[in-house]
């Protein structure tokens, strides 16, 4: 028998993870995930919020998992955010992404050349990636909930000590699927959500220290592409290893001033919050 392991994650305690989520777990291509961080360069100027696309993918998975989702629907809830770039978001204004999807328009490319497909062949899941349309657990549009923006939503919030574990607790208690998707069971717990979505948009990702931090580094990436000093392959690798690319090529100062927050006084953050995706959930 395979034996499990066990992770510690901030949110929900000890995921267990076996069979064919283990060994997609402890694959290169899943590991990168641990050093890309889920708030893009945030993490630069707010060290609280240092958590990474690998404790999201995590946290989605175990939401899904939670709630019933099946074999294929639990692996792609593991890997749904496995192409993300280093620095996560912030290379959608590199490549003038406005939705915020270009992770997703290489996400093909990224799985295959990748040793996933030979780990789901193992398992006979060589069509889990085919179409995420009919994971309706996953991913739903606006103003739904799914396990995505579940998890997102809590653990941004909970890094950013904006909201308690206890809270977290009692909102996933509150959490039911109907016909396949996930519902909250009491007013309480809906209005809260809806409050703290709220929160995330308006004080969480258009805080302008959060907002000054992700142009900075999307200006600085923009022009490292540009001048050859930054291929979309080095984009590929972890956040620590673009900040080491971008030191070789010159950026100390750059580097230096983003940490200290150096312009911040006067940045245009009005400017700044209407670049990114609009979230409202009525």
């Amino acid at each position: 028998m395979d034996e499990e392991i066990n992770i510690d994650d901030a949110l929900y305690g000890s995921i267990k993870i076996d069979g064919v989520f283990k060994e997609l777990v402890q694959s290169s291509a899943f590991q990168r995930l641990k050093e890309i961080n889920q708030g893009g360069a945030v993490f630069m100027v707010n060290p609280d919020s240092n958590h990474t696309r690998f404790d999201h993918s995590l946290g989605v998975y175990w939401l899904v998992t939670k709630f019933g989702g099946d074999l294929r629907e639990r692996t792609a809830a593991l890997l749904h955010d496995l192409s993300h770039t280093a620095f996560s978001h912030v290379v959608d204004a590199v490549f003038d992404h406005r939705n915020e999807d270009y992770h997703e328009s290489i996400f093909e490319e990224v799985i295959r050349n990748s040793t996933i497909p030979s780990i789901l062949n193992k398992y006979d899941l060589s069509d889990a990636l085919d179409s995420f349309e009919r994971y309706t657990l996953l991913e739903q549009s606006l103003p739904e909930i799914c396990a995505d923006r579940i998890d997102y939503t809590l653990r941004d919030l909970f890094q950013a000590r904006m909201i308690t574990s206890d809270e977290v607790n009692s909102f996933i208690a509150d959490l039911q699927i109907e016909n396949g998707k996930f519902v909250i069971s009491t007013t309480a717990s809906e209005e809260w959500f809806k409050y703290q979505y709220k929160r995330l948009n308006e004080d969480y990702f258009r805080r302008p220290e959060h907002l000054f931090a992700n142009q900075k580094m999307a200006e600085l990436l923009k022009r490292a592409v540009a001048d050859g000093n930054l291929s979309k392959a080095d984009l590929m690798t972890t956040d620590t290893e673009v900040i080491r690319k971008l030191k070789s090529a010159g950026f100390h100062e750059e580097i230096s001033a983003l940490r200290n927050l150096d312009g911040f006084q006067s940045f245009d953050m009005k400017r700044a919050a209407q670049k990114l995706k609009l979230r409202v959930m009525p």
